[in-house]
């Protein structure tokens, strides 16, 4: 069973939350940060990003630069930008990209969850970038990124969540990027409790997005439970802030790849090599796979469409008959050489959402070959997760993003 639980929420004014809702931190380097902060100063960014309050000689990882974090969040606090609701509850988050809408369930989730793999990962986490998360969560005693869950659809939740809809949202704004926002919060008891039922009879949920978010909430969950050993479980830090979506609900964009060189070949040897896993064509048009098993690959200004042969799906486990693993498995790490794509400074990651027209522009000035990519889907993640497997680098593209600031959980 999941203990999915509602929470009191801080979350901005009504007025304000379009200007306070912000992309994930990790979303911009820096210098975008900053840019970003000057353009709206109540973005909740500067509480993400507080590097983005001192000058560039400081350190982002600095004390000095959480504990300023943590002043901000108390300060927009004490002048009413945020305010703190009365009534623990669950809030009912819709997104609207290109005319697709995606609806999920804001709550918490629990560490005891996380730790004996109810919750569900497909990825690895890198311990520099937890201790970044671990410290903000920590210094501001407060989770303030949701994490991205998804679970198989339930119709008890779906009937919950549409009566929600049809209230006055407490929330209802377009982003600068064109997303629509709208929330609801989910105040009758009775709707509550038939959700936190529900999810009783639920066994696996799934991180969808935010892997190092999630681990850097449980270890501050465990390091508070450390420093309260009389803990009793119902404590907020035995908690961590979360949407969950249902996996019908969910689109996954491709994530594609672009190359340094050819790893020494010709141009003729490197297309005979490729030829002995897939079938090779150029084409007139920019290549979208539209098919699992098919790639696009752009090349000295043409495309070509891939097909990969059957044999190289044979007696694979699901993370083995992924995209991404073929492509790596038979053409980047034995043709070009890339064998660990997690440290290998000769390749790069595009995200779909920057189309193809990324592609072909890296590979014409600063890289050399580009591939494009048919998505990974919610389905073949959750086998992965199921077996106890863990996806490549790079595997998931999810859109639109979780704002942050939206929602904040207090611990």
């Amino acid at each position: 069973m999941a203990a999915i639980r509602p929470f009191h929420c801080v979350r901005p004014r009504e007025d304000v939350a379009c200007r306070v809702a912000a992309l994930p931190y990790d979303v911009y380097n820096r210098q975008e940060a900053k840019a970003e902060v000057e353009r709206e100063p109540l973005s909740f960014l500067k509480i993400d990003r507080a590097e983005t309050s001192f000058p560039d000689s400081v350190d982002t990882y600095a004390p000095e630069v959480y504990q300023r974090a943590a002043e901000l969040l108390q300060k927009d606090l004490a002048d009413g930008v945020y305010i703190r609701d009365e009534q623990s509850s669950y809030y009912v988050y819709e997104l609207t990209m290109d005319g697709r809408a995606q609806t999920g369930l804001v709550a918490c989730a629990s560490v005891d969850d996380y730790v004996n793999n109810v919750i569900k990962k497909h990825e690895n986490t890198r311990e520099d970038k937890e201790i970044d998360r671990i410290t903000h969560v920590d210094t501001c005693s407060a989770q303030t990124g949701p994490i991205f869950l998804a679970y198989r659809s339930h119709e008890t939740i779906n009937e919950v969540v549409e009566k929600a809809r049809k209230e006055k949202p407490l929330y209802d704004f377009t982003a600068v990027d064109g997303i629509t926002h709208r929330v609801w919060k989910i105040s009758d008891p009775a709707e509550a409790g038939k959700v936190s039922r529900a999810f009783d009879g639920i066994h696996q949920i799934y991180i969808a997005d935010g892997h190092h978010r999630a681990a850097s909430a449980v270890k501050v969950g465990l390091k508070r439970r450390s420093e309260h050993p009389d803990y009793d479980g119902t404590e907020e830090f035995n908690y961590f802030l979360s949407v969950l979506f249902p996996h019908d609900q969910l689109m996954i964009m491709d994530y594609n790849r672009t190359v340094k060189d050819l790893n020494g070949y010709t141009k003729p040897e490197f297309l005979d090599k490729v030829s002995q896993c897939f079938s090779l064509e150029e084409s007139d048009a920019a290549v979208k796979p539209d098919a699992k098993g098919t790639f696009g690959m752009y090349l000295e200004g043409k495309w070509y469409r891939l097909v990969a042969k059957k044999a190289l799906f044979e007696g694979k486990d699901a993370v083995g008959r992924l995209d991404v693993s073929i492509l790596q498995d038979y053409l980047l790490a034995p043709v070009l050489g890339i064998g660990d794509p997690r440290t290998d400074a000769r390749i790069d990651f595009i995200g779909g959402i920057r189309g193809l027209e990324e592609l072909e522009s890296r590979a014409d000035s600063d890289m050399k070959v580009s591939f494009s990519l048919y998505p990974t889907s919610i389905h073949e993640l959750f086998d992965v997760a199921d077996q106890g497997l863990l996806m490549p680098p790079k595997s998931t593209w999810f859109e639109p993003k979780l704002r942050s600031g939206l929602f904040i959980h207090e611990i």
